[in-house]
């Protein structure tokens, strides 16, 4: 590898020579100290993304890749894949929760044509990486390109693959200390071996995979590791959330209630972690800076062993009490040890003390919760017999208004049935007078004509 492309072998990470580089490099007359576009000859204009890798604690190396734009790149006849392009290609933005194995089972049908594959991050996303690919020929990446660019990294998300070649990829910067720095491919004639299966890098025709912590595996082996953590360093490429204040949200001088979990701000900003001891009693809390813990009663620091950010190591730390201290280097291994099971018993004891002080805190909270419980039902039942009352009471309201109608419409009738009964024994009375009037009329008609008959046979018979 030169010392200023990634070109050629990147199992063993960038060389000392790389990393100490100066940290300004130019390529075709470009500064990369402001990368934002450059011209690279037989090409377009190029983008320029910044990007990192390494474990931030222990060491990190920065670069620049150039890449061509978007805009310049089609996969239809009108349009040609860009003129000058290498079998380096760049998949941008892929999503965290993408492990090494998921990625490689995404692009498991090309996985027989990659060289090497490195992972990096670029810099402002981090929720996302890029994936830095090498294949053996410019087929197998204009193949690659053309069957992923613009796929859905699974049917359930709506991330999509984007890929865009690479024209190069320089690095210019190194931070960390010396003792992590792997020696230089000169150094040895050996070749780096793979962590998990112990042969030689190049033993396996698949290619390598450099994760983004700067080791380097088989893509064979990595694949079989379903965590998102390297299996070397367990370095994370999720990266945990940053931790608020439960109550201004605040990001800023954090203490967490060793007891309940609860995160709040310090006295200097809004004051709810000792809000949070004053309503609860508990008073161990954690500074999520030093990671210190702090005693409200005794108004002191009550922790003497914190944990080194460098190595991980536990360093001695000066208490306010006066114990002493294991900052004396001639101090002998059995007084330490003595020292520090007398602390570890003292850190027994407390917790013991606030796990009782726990259990009452949560007791009192369960007594809360069962008052506050049979008080709401006590409410529900209530408003459930006040709610069915009123349905009854309303429905009593409405019979009694359809009974007082039916009773009006009652008298009503019998009223209307007295005055037709008075109507009907006036009509039979009037049919009775007319009848025996018309009896009495045919009956003197009928005399009537008897004596005319009478008449007209005497007249006959003179």
């Amino acid at each position: 590898m030169s010392s200023a492309s990634w070109s050629g072998h990147v199992g063993a990470g960038p060389s000392p020579e790389e990393k100490f580089h100066p940290p300004a490099l130019t390529i075709s007359g470009v500064d990369l100290s402001s990368p934002s576009s450059s011209s690279v000859p037989g090409s377009s204009i190029t983008q320029a993304f910044h990007f990192s890798s390494g474990n931030p604690r222990i060491e990190e190396t920065r670069g620049v890749m150039h890449l061509f734009p978007e805009d310049g790149v089609s996969c239809s006849s009108a349009n040609p894949l860009p003129v000058g392009r290498n079998p380096l290609l760049c998949v941008l933005g892929v999503p965290n929760h993408m492990t090494y194995s998921d990625f490689c089972q995404f692009c498991a049908a090309f996985i027989q044509h990659i060289v090497e594959m490195r992972i990096v991050r670029n810099d402002g996303t981090e929720d996302r990486y890029s994936v830095l690919i090498r294949f053996d020929s410019q087929d197998s990446a204009d193949s690659f390109f053309k069957y992923f660019n613009g796929r859905r990294f699974n049917s359930l998300e709506v991330e999509i693959c984007r890929i865009l070649y690479t024209v190069d990829v320089q690095y210019f910067g190194y931070k960390g200390s010396t003792e992590h720095m792997q020696a230089a491919p000169m150094a040895s004639s050996e070749q780096p071996a793979c962590p998990v299966c112990l042969e030689r890098l190049d033993h396996d025709p698949g290619g390598t995979l450099t994760t983004i912590c700067n080791h380097t595996f088989h893509i064979s082996c990595i694949s079989n590791w379903t965590d998102s953590s390297c299996p070397v360093c367990r370095f994370c490429q999720q990266q945990p959330e940053k931790s608020i204040c439960f109550v201004c949200q605040t990001s800023e001088n954090l203490w967490i209630c060793v007891i309940c979990g609860f995160v709040g701000c310090g006295r200097y900003k809004s004051g709810h972690a000792i809000i949070h001891w004053q309503e609860t009693q508990h008073c161990y809390s954690l500074e999520l800076e030093t990671q210190r813990v702090w005693d409200y009663v005794g108004d002191n620091y009550v922790q003497r062993l914190i944990q080194s950010k460098t190595d991980g190591k536990l360093v001695a730390l000066n208490s306010n009490d006066g114990c002493g201290s294991f900052e004396d280097a001639g101090m002998s291994e059995a007084l330490l040890n003595s020292q520090v099971e007398a602390i570890v018993n003292e850190y027994n004891q407390l917790l013991a003390t606030q796990l009782e002080n726990q259990k009452l805190y949560y007791e009192s909270l369960l007594e809360e919760v069962k008052e506050e419980t049979r008080r709401e039902i006590s409410e529900a039942v209530e408003k459930a017999i006040n709610k069915k009352l009123h349905k009854q009471l309303a429905k009593l309201e409405k019979c009694m208004r359809e009974k007082k109608i039916l009773d009006e419409l009652n008298e009503n009738l019998l009223k209307n049935q007295e005055i037709w009964e008075s109507k009907i024994s006036e009509l039979e009375e009037r049919e009775g007078n007319s009848s025996r009037a018309k009896d009495e009329k045919i009956q003197e008609l009928e005399k009537q004509l008897g004596d005319l008959m009478l008449q007209l046979e005497a007249g006959q018979s003179v």
